[in-house]
């Protein structure tokens, strides 16, 4: 029978470089102990939001997100059961109606920009890292990932991140620092703290 899995979050602002965080750690780690949940799958369908065109959806509060459901799941692969995650399109704000397969590892990364605001969510994390990166760099970011990868145009981006992006980082994003048990500056770029992170895992993992 398979141990209970070390749970890690990784959070942070739009933009700040969790992803690359969390490649920089799997790239140290056995890959295929790992696995990724990120809280973007788990953004409710459009059919949710009782008609609101997606323009008007506010994507960066947390009542945008079926939270419920990534509890459960991170809940059912520490008991060691498979789950099937959703699959969710960014274009349409839709979700699929396939999901992906994922069984029980070792290591179970959570990531997203408000997985620290749900306590029940933050109980179940044995680590707890905030990604923190300057503002413009955020930005910058978040602009080449939806202008390129999601097929928007700049003035929607712009529009996205004035009314509701950043007042939400301000009030939700932010604050949920505090729940933090590392904070890494500079996100992927600060090789020391990433390598403090993996070292630690590693001692979690050779205790279970």
């Amino acid at each position: 029978m398979m141990k209970t899995p070390l749970v890690i979050g990784i959070a942070g602002g739009t933009g700040s470089g969790k992803t690359t965080v969390t490649t920089k750690i799997l790239e140290r780690l056995d890959v295929g102990k790992v696995v990724v949940l990120k809280q973007d799958y788990y953004y409710k369908d459009l059919s949710a939001f009782r008609g609101i065109p997606p323009e008007r959806i506010n994507f960066d509060h947390p009542d945008a997100f079926e939270s419920s459901l990534l509890i459960k799941h991170v809940s059912q692969l520490k008991r060691g059961r498979p789950i099937r995650q959703p699959v969710y399109e960014f274009s349409t704000s839709k979700r699929m109606k396939e999901t992906t397969p994922v069984e029980p590892r070792s290591v179970i990364i959570v990531e997203g920009i408000l997985i620290f605001t749900d306590r029940d969510l933050r109980d179940l994390m044995d680590i707890k890292i905030f990604v923190d990166t300057d503002a413009d760099e955020r930005l910058l970011r978040r602009l080449r990932r939806d202008l390129v990868e999601r097929g928007r145009s700049i003035e929607s981006v712009m529009k996205q991140y004035v009314e509701t992006v950043k007042p939400m980082h301000e009030e939700f994003v932010e604050p949920s620092k505090r729940w933090a048990d590392v904070i890494i500056p500079r996100g992927g770029q600060n090789a020391v703290a990433i390598d403090m992170v993996v070292t630690k895992i590693r001692e979690l993992l050779s205790q279970l």
